[in-house]
């Protein structure tokens, strides 16, 4: 694994980077060794971030962590992690079923109750078209953290969300 570590706000120290280097290298047995992966760490007043990418074809496997500590938001991404892809081996299997970069035989299956996902509610609901201003706005009026909309301008279907950081987000398909 090639493990970058940069820091946002905060000089990373040699203490810090061999610390993300070793619990990032827990991972190393379920990939192969030319995995790139990105780790930021960062500070905000009192909330100390730990994010992490490993990006590899068609897929990103993503933790961002946030507490008031660096090491537990460093322990808690990385178990994260390694949920993620206990979580999706089988889909990930489907996917990489030609080898490459995921070693599949460390990979430890979930108990069948943590693997069961189960749709509890069903909506339908009329889509009138909408700027993404508006969009916004009916987001906040029904108080949800995303919203489904007609997008006026394209004729297509786009989601608004509101970020962590307070903002907000929208995701235009592509097809």
């Amino acid at each position: 694994m090639k493990i970058t570590v940069s820091g946002k706000n905060m000089v990373v120290t040699d203490a810090l980077r061999n610390t993300v280097e070793k619990k990032l290298n827990k991972l190393e047995k379920y990939f192969n060794e030319d995995v790139e992966v990105n780790s930021t760490v960062s500070v905000e007043k009192n909330r100390h971030i730990f994010e992490v990418t490993i990006p590899f074809t068609r897929t990103i496997l993503r933790a961002e962590e946030v507490t008031d500590d660096m090491y537990t938001s460093i322990d808690k991404a990385v178990d994260v992690l390694e949920r993620q892809i206990r979580k999706h081996k089988t889909k990930l299997q489907k996917r990489y079923h030609n080898g490459g970069t995921i070693k599949f035989e460390n990979i430890t299956q979930l108990s069948q109750g943590e693997n069961d996902l189960k749709i509890v509610k069903t909506k339908k609901f009329a889509m009138k078209p909408m700027d993404e201003q508006e969009a916004v706005l009916q987001m906040e009026l029904i108080g949800h953290s995303f919203f489904v909309f007609k997008n006026a301008e394209t004729d297509e279907v786009n989601v608004v969300y509101r970020r962590k950081d307070g903002n907000y987000g929208l995701i235009e398909p592509e097809f």
